[in-house]
């Protein structure tokens, strides 16, 4: 993909999540594509990802801004600076807004995204909300697994382990 084109890409994407056009979101997908929310988890295919920004995202949020910065892109991978804002709507924690910084990485096919993967700091964004220590040790053991348990991760651990055996 070009990277002019890449950019219209990101930046119908980010315009879908902040206005929480579930429809449009997912038309920037390929039609088995995976959205891999560090929240969520894995949403696959359109009627999920669509789902997912339309039932959680914007359940839990309000005031939702999503922007993309210095895009590039090699082939079929591009890559992302992001920042994005929201007030949480979540009882507990209602009306704490909470800023996050990321680097999203996208798999691309056609023109379109096939895999869509973010990496950011959660804790940070736990800090802004105000989670107990406690809790926000149990999100980040629960996320720690899904990490691990991803098989490019378990590949990249193997072959690690392989080289220092020698």
């Amino acid at each position: 993909m070009n990277p002019e084109a890449f950019a219209q890409l990101i930046t119908r994407f980010s315009a879908a999540a902040t206005a929480g056009d579930g429809k449009a979101l997912a038309a920037c997908f390929t039609p088995d594509g995976t959205y891999f929310d560090y929240i969520y988890g894995p949403h696959q295919g359109r009627d999920a990802i669509a789902d997912m920004l339309e039932n959680l995202f914007h359940r839990d949020a309000t005031d939702y801004d999503w922007a993309f910065y210095d895009p590039v892109v090699n082939g079929d991978t591009g890559y992302a600076h992001s920042l994005s804002t929201f007030v949480s709507t979540v009882p507990a924690f209602k009306g704490r807004e909470v800023v996050i910084d990321g680097i999203s990485r996208f798999v691309l096919q056609g023109g379109l995204i096939a895999e869509y993967h973010e990496s950011v700091n959660g804790g940070v964004a736990h800090a802004q909300l105000g989670l107990a220590p406690e809790h926000m040790a149990k999100v980040m053991a629960r996320w720690a697994k899904r990490f691990r348990d991803r098989a490019d991760v378990e590949t990249y651990r193997r072959a690690v382990r392989a080289r220092y055996a020698k």
